[in-house]
């Protein structure tokens, strides 16, 4: 997998087991980013910039590392990472196919003090070069998790102590819940929201409240939103 941009590439540096080569722009005047590479005893290839836009779709800025795919991880993993945290948080994503919504969740999560992002393992975003580009590097610091059935997780968190808030504009308001607790915070799909399923199975369905003519706000925006609440109501309880 290709990454590219000078901000994630600094970031990816400072994980770099899993950077596998560096391709550089020959004509490149960021000695610094280009002594940071060479540091880490990089292999590093200087190219025509025509060469790096071939290499990726997208604003690269003479920066392009190859490396390997995101580790993820199980959910048990994250349970027993968890369990000495006083009230974990994670954010589970019911099918979410925008690459630059994921990007954007995993970047507000790890501001947050999320340390663990769930999605199920088919019909869905998965982790790629414009969701590791849109989260400017924090995937790097966000434990990304697999699972075969979001219903199914969602038990299994409930079981281990979690509770689950939904999303949906058929909720409460937000703004009433007692966040300080273990929680999963629920974000349905762009176009569908939750499914049926995971409704029924979380404990809270909570909702923002609008005030204007459009009645719906992007993924990524209501999550940054819901984290801000429940961060919020955690230091002023």
């Amino acid at each position: 997998m290709y990454i590219y941009g000078k901000n994630v590439v600094r970031e990816t540096l400072k994980a770099n087991d899993r950077i596998i080569k560096a391709y550089i722009y020959k004509k490149s005047k960021d000695k610094d980013l280009i002594q940071d590479i060479k540091l880490r005893n990089i292999k590093i290839y200087f190219v025509e910039e025509k060469v790096l836009n071939k290499m990726v779709d997208g604003k690269h800025q003479g920066f392009i590392l190859e490396v390997s795919e995101v580790k993820t991880y199980t959910l048990d993993e994250i349970i027993s990472s968890e369990k000495e945290e006083n009230n974990p948080l994670v954010v589970l994503l019911d099918h979410l196919e925008d690459p630059h919504n994921f990007g954007a969740i995993i970047r507000t999560s790890e501001a947050m003090g999320v340390k663990a992002i769930i999605i199920p393992s088919d019909r869905s975003v998965d982790v790629n070069s414009t969701v590791v580009k849109t989260s400017v590097g924090a995937v790097n610091y966000v434990k990304i998790v697999r699972v075969p059935n979001v219903a199914t997780a969602i038990d299994k968190l409930k079981h281990n102590g979690y509770w689950t808030v939904g999303t949906d504009m058929k909720g409460e308001d937000y703004t009433t819940l007692d966040y300080n607790i273990p929680i999963c915070l629920v974000i349905g799909n762009e176009g569908h929201g939750m499914s049926q399923i995971v409704r029924k199975s979380c404990d809270f369905i909570a909702k923002i409240p609008m005030y204007g003519e459009i009645n719906s706000l992007n993924a990524s925006v209501s999550c940054g939103i819901f984290l801000s609440e429940i961060i919020n109501k955690r230091l002023n309880k």
